[in-house]
């Protein structure tokens, strides 16, 4: 059976795509599908009143402006034309559900759908071999969007970075020619590297003048010193914390962790792994994701953060990791008696947990007698923080290597230029030519960047530079701590305590301290410097005191 011969005067519309962005760039499929569509038409006599470009989008949903623009423009009524004309179904829709639901909703108002490659009637059996073809079309689709998808994963694995902007830090780089293609790679930029780290050192840290950061600080700090985004623009709470929770940053860049259609999570065992070079340490990024799960109102809620009693908030059990809470009772001589224990345990009864409860009093002499007994002591500092002065001493030695980086390329971009104004000056380039102008623009920004970074760098190595951990400075510090930790009336200062000891776990035969190693040589520093040891409640879990060096409780608790 042929198909009806339409009348002349028909008025037709032309809607064409192609499916990437690439495609479209490269003018690969549009033109071959309007020349065709063009030819189509006049050999019908069709009169042709409008086209619809859609480049570089997806068939697979209808999330298409002009093709949206096309339906809505095809159900008006009077509608401005009576065929749709495409060069194949699968331009129109790969879906066969969403193509005959567009079909109807066109031909409801008068708008038939051609295909210029698979001509079909309006009888039963053409509408079922075009829902058969559109059947074909849904299944090559996916199996293409697999086999793309699985190509992308094992490319990702081999270090290869697929496309798409990459993380502030790094910079794409090409690293080795396969063919026609050249595979590339992220390099860490020089240039925002440093800015990244920061934000991780604000947030455990502060900036030596303040305790730790919250994430909306950072965002208020950098924005007010003038760090730019990668864009030049301000920066933004979730921009904060997406480069705080990345892992990206410790070398583990993760590829393919949504789904491409609904953006929900897929299962890790879907999830590739690209190495890049680190930005940060390893123990740095759990400890930022330590303090951020510690700040979540869902885990911890902010009274406990700032409650009066001692240990609440930082205090754990060590079978559930629940928190130990305080709780009161009344002995058989009437008087009242506080003591911690577990909440999962209080709440669920041994059923939920087996941890132990301890006297509150008894708890609190034992952790901050084993500080002032055990850590601050000259010696015992000295190794503990050894790791810590070098490490701080190799951000120093980077910090200068990111200086003369950056000097390196304020002078080259003064150069680029100079050569650029010369070339204005002699008549070879037009001065309103509008890549000159671009091209301008861009190296004054570079330059700008370059010299903000380079001035607040200085002023870091300024301010850092008489800051050396000596020898009489720990034991100064270790006398002052011992006495400003406890009170005349024989408790505690919380936040002195806090600014030592971060996170204590209650065992069945032992009491584990830890604390930052970071946290520690701040305070120590903030201390010589005249300045208060407390700084508010840490929440970052490295241990400065593990294992064999914890502190075992009394035989008799």
């Amino acid at each position: 059976m042929t198909a009806p011969q339409l009348l002349n005067g028909v008025r037709a519309a032309l809607y064409l795509r192609v499916s990437t962005a690439r495609q479209a760039e490269h003018d690969v499929s549009i033109p071959d599908q309007r020349k065709q569509g063009e030819a189509y038409c006049a050999s019908r006599g069709y009169q042709l009143v409008e086209t619809f470009v859609e480049a570089g989008a997806s068939a697979t949903n209808d999330k298409r402006p002009e093709f949206q623009r096309m339906i809505e423009a095809g159900t008006s009524r009077p509608a401005p034309f009576d065929i749709v004309v495409v060069h194949s179904f699968s331009r129109f829709f790969r879906d066969h559900f969403e193509l005959e639901f567009y079909v109807r909703k066109l031909a409801k108002n008068g708008v038939k759908l051609v295909s210029i490659t698979q001509e079909m009637g309006d009888d039963p059996m053409h509408q079922m071999m075009r829902q058969i073809m559109a059947l074909f079309d849904e299944y090559q689709s996916k199996e293409n969007a697999k086999h793309v998808l699985r190509a992308m994963n094992e490319n990702a694995r081999q270090g290869f970075w697929n496309g798409a902007r990459p993380p502030i830090g790094y910079r794409i780089v090409a690293a080795e020619q396969r063919g026609s293609k050249i595979k590339k790679k992220l390099e860490i930029d020089p240039l925002h590297a440093d800015t990244v780290r920061l934000i991780y050192r604000l947030f455990l840290e502060g900036d030596g003048t303040s305790g730790a950061m919250g994430v909306k600080s950072i965002a208020t700090y950098l924005n007010e010193r003038r760090f730019f985004t990668r864009d030049g623009g301000r920066w933004g709470l979730a921009q904060i914390h997406a480069i705080l929770t990345r892992t990206t940053y410790i070398g583990e860049h993760r590829f393919n962790t949504r789904s491409h259609k609904d953006r929900e999570k897929k299962p890790e065992s879907e999830v590739a792994i690209m190495a890049v070079p680190p930005l940060i340490d390893r123990d740095t990024f759990d400890a930022v994701q330590a303090r951020l799960k510690s700040r979540n109102p869902m885990v911890t809620p902010a009274r406990v953060s700032s409650g009066p009693t001692l240990l609440t908030g930082i205090c754990f059990c060590a079978k559930c990791g629940g928190a130990m809470t305080l709780r009161t009772g009344r002995g058989s001589a009437g008087g009242t008696y506080r003591y911690y224990t577990c909440s999962t345990k209080a709440r669920q009864g041994k059923t939920g947990c087996k941890g132990r409860t301890i006297p509150m009093d008894k708890l609190d002499h034992l952790v901050a007698d084993h500080i002032g007994d055990r850590l601050l002591l000259p010696k015992r500092l000295e190794t503990v923080l050894a790791s810590v002065i070098d490490r701080r001493q190799e951000r120093t030695e980077r910090r200068r290597e990111h200086l003369a980086e950056l000097h390196r390329r304020i002078t080259e971009t003064d150069q680029r230029l100079g050569r650029l104004y010369d070339a204005i000056e002699s008549g070879m380039v037009d001065k309103d030519d509008s890549v000159a102008k671009e091209r301008m623009a861009g190296l004054k920004a570079i330059r700008e960047q370059a010299t903000t970074d380079a001035e607040r760098i200085e002023a870091a190595l300024d301010n850092t530079g008489n800051k050396a951990v000596t020898p009489a400075m720990l034991k100064t510090f270790a006398s002052t701590a011992r006495q400003r930790i406890r009170l005349e009336n024989g408790g505690y200062r919380r936040d002195h305590l806090r600014a030592l000891a971060q996170r204590v776990e209650v065992a069945d035969k032992e009491v584990r301290i830890m604390g930052s190693k970071s946290e520690l040589l701040r305070t120590l520093v903030a201390a010589s410097s005249g300045k208060s040891a407390a700084f508010g409640v840490q929440s970052s879990v490295l241990k400065w005191r593990a294992g064999k060096d914890s502190n075992p409780r009394p035989p008799d608790s």
